[in-house]
């Protein structure tokens, strides 16, 4: 029985130690313990990675499947769990609030909330509607009987609006609000990571993709970054595997890629 106050102080505690720290997402229980038992000290949830086993894009799972997916993968692993929880399913500051109690029910011991709308036409929500979204948020997370770990996403860089003085703006903002770590995805390089870092003084997630991925943990860490994740690019890296075996059999009709899987062996000594 894991005692959920005990692993989310642990979870806490991870953002308060010195260096930067890794927290890989897994898109199913299986990943999530292969995951765990490779020695990672917590795991976060990717809304487009979980979408695609489901067969859909990214942004295209309810709220009640983003739940039960983080009930699945509590109680798969021992370790931290923190829940990619998209806008809160929802445009209001009372429906991030009843995502991160969901969320908190289900096993998760942190979360993020983001304030992309899922508009192309108006792809991040207005100002002061995105900070009382994460102040809302934040009371939620509060009242939950364990210390909840929320995370404020701005999600300039990803949706194209490449603005990084408004997106330290919305970051400050949601710092002042009371999240707990802040999270800008899509940063360019990383002096922009660096400059986003030296503005704030709560942790930072990065996530690691495109020219990010470049660097080493050491040169976040040396950049002010707390918290390194790398959203669905496990699941795609599995995906492309898959479609590179599939080609095989259908182009050549040869099984040459069974030589270099190690499928098996992670099987038999990660499942339970």
């Amino acid at each position: 029985m894991i005692d959920r106050i005990e692993q989310a102080t642990h979870f806490r505690s991870l953002h308060d130690q010195p260096g930067a720290f890794l927290i890989p997402n897994p898109w199913d229980a299986g990943s999530a313990r292969i995951l765990e038992g490779m020695g990672f000290v917590a795991l976060a949830t990717s809304s487009a990675g979980y979408a695609f086993t489901q067969g859909l894009l990214d942004g295209h799972i309810t709220r009640e499947q983003a739940i039960a997916h983080i009930r699945d993968l509590a109680q798969a692993v021992e370790i931290p769990i923190s829940a990619d929880l998209e806008n809160g399913f929802g445009d209001t500051p009372q429906d991030t609030a009843e995502t991160i109690r969901a969320a908190g029910e289900a096993g998760a011991v942190g979360g993020s909330i983001e304030d992309s709308t899922g508009n192309d036409d108006s792809p991040v929500y207005e100002f002061m509607l995105a900070v009382e979204r994460v102040a809302a948020a934040v009371e939620a997370a509060q009242a939950l009987p364990f210390p909840f770990v929320l995370t404020a996403r701005a999600e300039n860089h990803i949706k194209g609006r490449h603005d990084l003085d408004d997106t330290i703006r919305r970051l400050t903002a949601y710092e002042a609000a009371g999240a707990d770590v802040l999270y800008a995805p899509g940063l360019p390089n990383l002096e922009a990571v660096r400059t986003v870092c030296d503005a704030l003084s709560k942790p930072v997630n990065v996530l690691v993709t495109g020219p990010l991925a470049n660097h080493s943990v050491e040169e976040f860490a040396d950049a002010g970054v707390k918290r390194l994740s790398l959203g669905s690019t496990l699941m795609r890296h599995v995906l492309g595997h898959l479609n590179l075996a599939a080609r095989e059999m259908l182009d050549s009709e040869t099984f040459g890629f069974m030589k270099v899987m190690g499928g098996r062996q992670v099987v038999d000594k990660f499942m339970r």
